[in-house]
């Protein structure tokens, strides 16, 4: 299946054009948001962070946002800054702009306010929208895609249909030369021993057993005798007893192929196949992980109905049930449970694979019609 994106002056390819308006600090958000209203197609990208938090924080922070920002599916980018945040937009512009990426950045406090840097801000995005505008894509290959895997509200149908089906997927995509990102440490609680043997060295093995134990006791630590429960209450209702569960259907996600690496939240894979990043188990702090470091489109399950996106990469849902997909049939876009009555999971994964070329040759999926813009960076600490 031929792959149209754009290629972008870092080498990368992308499969979305987006011209983002992001803050770099919260105290910027209302000029975003005012540029947003005023230019609604560009992406915005407010967030909570930036000031009043240690070094730690600070630096993942600044990681995350300059992934989203550098993401191949950005065409160019306009930073938003109060004026005295630890985290300031001349700061951030110029590690974009190091990334040869097409960037703009305005000081509140510096133009005389936010009357002003919200007029001056439309007239800049107006600008670099015009020149997205006349950027075209370009043929390329499955060599070149980094799929992300979420799951978000399972049940008891999950780990047979719509999981296993996105398995197949990421074997297809990682066969063809491609990369698939598994998220999600806490749900990979009760599976290390599986994921270590599939990990292509010993030091990979041992790192991916290390950091499921290490949030395995974070998890102990903070529930005591209820950690088997770290599951939403959408989980037990639809039909999970406990993490493990939940954990064994999450892994499926990423296929049979050797694992290849282990990352941190919001950094890039320096490898292809099939790796991990380290992501809280909530859906929004990881796919706003996942997509700092790199996914062009996100494969997302779910037996309940959960209606997650976000701005710049596009998010296609996978219903495990038919109730589910007819219920929400505005919010999902593919329904797996025809596996268990009318296709084989060949044929599905053929279908998916097909759905999954057309999202990134420029189809929208139904969150990025509905506009399910969602976003959260994750943080360590509480601000002080």
């Amino acid at each position: 299946m031929k792959l149209m994106g754009y290629r972008r002056e870092d080498g990368r390819v992308g499969f979305r054009n987006h011209v983002v308006v992001i803050s770099s600090v919260s105290c910027a958000n209302a000029v975003v948001d005012a540029v947003g209203r005023a230019l609604p197609d560009v992406k915005i990208i407010t967030h909570a962070e930036g000031c009043g938090r240690g070094p730690a924080d600070v630096a993942l922070t600044y990681r995350t946002m300059l992934g989203l920002c550098t993401h191949p599916n950005v065409a160019a980018v306009l930073v938003v800054g109060l004026g005295c945040e630890f985290i300031t937009a001349p700061v951030l512009a110029q590690g974009i702009a190091d990334q040869k990426k097409r960037v703009e950045h305005i000081v509140m406090q510096d133009v005389g306010g936010s009357a002003q840097a919200i007029q001056k801000g439309i007239e800049i995005t107006g600008d670099l929208l015009a020149y997205a505008g006349s950027l075209k894509r370009e043929e390329c290959g499955w060599d070149e895609v980094v799929l992300g895997l979420e799951c978000g509200g399972s049940d008891a149908l999950s780990g047979i249909t719509a999981n296993p089906l996105v398995g197949g997927v990421s074997d297809r995509v990682v066969e063809q030369g491609g990369t698939a990102m598994l998220s999600e440490t806490t749900e990979m609680i009760g599976t290390a021993h599986i994921l270590a043997r599939r990990s292509a060295t010993h030091e990979i093995a041992e790192q991916i057993e290390n950091l499921i134990e290490q949030q395995n006791r974070k998890v102990h630590d903070s529930l005591g005798d209820m950690a088997h429960m770290v599951i939403s209450p959408g989980n037990v209702e639809g039909g999970l007893s406990n993490i493990v569960e939940k954990s064994l259907g999450c892994i499926v996600k990423g296929g049979t192929t050797p694992l290849n690496e282990v990352l941190e939240y919001a950094c890039r894979p320096t490898k292809k196949g099939f790796v991990v990043m380290d992501t809280p188990g909530s859906d929004i702090f990881s796919i706003t992980g996942m997509s700092a470091g790199g996914t062009h489109a996100i494969l997302f399950t779910t037996g309940r109905g959960s209606c997650t996106g976000f701005p710049t990469v596009p998010v296609i849902k996978v219903a495990s049930n038919t109730t589910l997909y007819e219920r929400m049939t505005g919010d999902m876009d593919y329904n797996a449970a025809r596996i268990l009555e009318e296709i084989s999971m060949e044929e599905a994964t053929d279908e998916m694979m097909q759905m999954l070329a057309g999202v990134l040759c420029g189809e929208p999926t139904k969150a990025e019609i509905n506009r399910q813009d969602i976003l959260s960076i994750m943080t360590m600490t509480e601000p002080f």
